[in-house]
């Protein structure tokens, strides 16, 4: 049975290392976020393809996980809605989650940040305090039941048929969709770099 390990946290607590030791350890497909951003934009993070991007590598990751192969996504999943939406995507497909959450305080998160963007620039973006602070209000930490595998996973929220149809609203096919659509009200937005 494949398993889809997603790595939740705030920029700068170690979700891509974690996730390349992932990789390493269970042969997974890692799919970080900020690397295919970097990739495509370089020096621009546009909020609207962050949202694209995060949706494609779920995508690929989800059809990896039903060919059989253990995934790692990398991209920090802010909300329960997000990895409620996920948890049934990887039920459906008979694949097992292992849910893994990082957090610092925000003096060693800094520290991190200021040492990553000064040592490897080309990985980064610039971070600012406000917006570690932004980020930090919006951020909704796992429940021991969620990291214990044992919760049960949440009913979509109303509106939504089904987790399906939510995330394809979370996670809009194309950027233009991203622009027209904006922000969702179902707890999701953008995220900023992690």
């Amino acid at each position: 049975m494949p398993t889809l390990f997603l790595t939740v946290g705030l920029p700068g607590t170690g979700k891509t290392t974690l996730a390349r030791r992932i990789e390493q350890q269970e042969g997974a497909l890692r799919l970080t976020k900020d690397e295919w951003i970097k990739a495509l934009y370089g020096h621009e993070n546009p909020e609207e393809a962050s949202d694209v991007i995060e949706g494609r590598l779920i995508e690929i990751g989800l059809r990896a996980l039903a060919l059989g192969t253990d995934v790692v996504l990398d991209f920090g999943l802010w909300s329960r809605e997000e990895r409620s939406a996920l948890r049934q995507a990887a039920a459906d497909l008979g694949a097992d989650v292992d849910l893994r959450h990082l957090a610092l305080d925000r003096a060693e998160q800094r520290r991190r940040l200021d040492r990553r963007q000064a040592e490897q620039p080309h990985t980064t973006w610039p971070i600012s305090d406000e917006e570690l602070g932004e980020w930090e209000a919006l951020f909704t930490a796992p429940t021991p039941d969620e990291l214990g595998g044992g919760a049960a996973i949440d009913a979509p929220p109303p509106g939504y048929g089904s987790w399906a149809a939510w995330r394809r609203e979370r996670w809009p096919a194309t950027v233009a969709q991203a622009r027209e659509s904006g922000p969702t009200d179902t707890g999701a937005r953008a995220e900023g770099p992690r």
